[in-house]
């Protein structure tokens, strides 16, 4: 049997309690099942969300229930302790398709403030001006340093799917294309407008993505469709909302019908990117890492003409 150097320091692993946390898949219930953890002196194994829960052999589980109070404190926690970016992270995990996105965010968290337990104020030249002194308060010179340790296996997982996230927000940055929608309300006869965009991104990330926008469009009312995660972003000109469209069937049957302008401008658009395109440096796999495939059924671009607007051919 191997035998430890007696010089080499020895760091016990972390223990887990058999037991998983289940909360509603929210940011909200994620912040709770956090805040459950503390208050009840558990370290789970798993934080998941209920519809993705699959328990260990002997594993007991929890159900967390949402508190609005618990999760805000729970935020400003950690904006206090560690900063802004780490609390837009877990934020964003709350938004992955990843089923270890929870645990991930719990166990940062958990890093996060430990560290800050552990700092030393003896040596510090600010030590005597400082508010967090005497271990008052939230150091200030290790707020920003939680999430920018990914070497630690707690940082790690966070820091990727923090990433993964910001590359889905940008691709819908990027893919979103909208359709100009008009009919006549029912007994009021006035018409109603609304940009419509239908989409199905890999993670929940229509609530990172609408105040981007809301500042395009100004006061344009519009509706961003999230077909895989039956959500929908809606923008009335004044303020936005989320919808679940969960058991609603499709949102899209509800809508007004397409302006008789929009197939002409939807031909407008394909005709510019035909354009603008390269034949020469047509390179189909490079296209497809930029522009992934699962973008393309809902990009006009791409789309086949109709018939009605169809050039003949010689």
């Amino acid at each position: 049997m191997h035998r430890a150097d007696p010089d080499t320091p020895f760091s016990e692993p972390e223990i887990y309690d058999e037991v998983a946390y289940a909360y509603d898949g929210t940011l909200e219930g994620l912040l709770s099942a956090i805040f459950a953890a503390y208050e009840r002196h558990e370290n789970p194994t798993d934080v998941v969300p209920e519809s993705r829960l699959q328990p260990r052999l002997g594993q007991r589980v929890a159900a967390i229930p949402t508190n609005m109070n618990h999760a805000a404190r729970v935020l400003r926690g950690v904006k206090r302790a560690c900063g802004w970016r780490a609390a837009h992270a877990v934020k964003q995990a709350s938004c992955s398709d990843e089923p270890d996105a929870g645990t991930a965010a719990y166990r940062f968290v958990r890093y996060a403030m430990d560290e800050q337990k552990l700092r030393a104020c003896d040596r510090c030249r600010k030590r005597a001006s400082c508010k967090a002194r005497g271990g008052t308060g939230p150091c200030p010179k290790m707020r920003g340093r939680a999430l920018s340790d990914i070497t630690h296996p707690a940082v790690e997982r966070l820091f990727r799917i923090s990433r993964s996230i910001d590359q889905e927000c940008e691709h819908m940055r990027q893919f979103v294309r909208f359709q100009h929608l008009r009919g006549e309300s029912e007994g009021s006869g006035t018409s109603t407008e609304v940009w419509f965009a239908r989409v199905n991104p890999k993670a929940s990330v229509v609530p990172l993505v609408m105040d981007h926008f809301v500042e395009r469009l100004g006061v344009q009312p519009f509706i961003i469709y999230d077909e895989v995660h039956e959500l929908a972003g809606v923008y009335d000109g004044g303020d936005w909302h989320l919808v679940a469209t969960a058991g609603q069937g499709d949102l899209a049957g509800a809508l007004p019908d397409p302006t008789a302008d929009e197939a002409l401008f939807n031909e407008a658009w394909r005709a510019f990117y035909r354009s603008v395109s390269v034949g020469a440096r047509y390179h189909p796999e490079l296209r497809r890492q930029f522009m992934p495939k699962r973008f393309w059924k809902n990009l006009t671009e791409l789309q086949e003409s109709p018939a009605s607007l169809r050039r003949p051919t010689s």
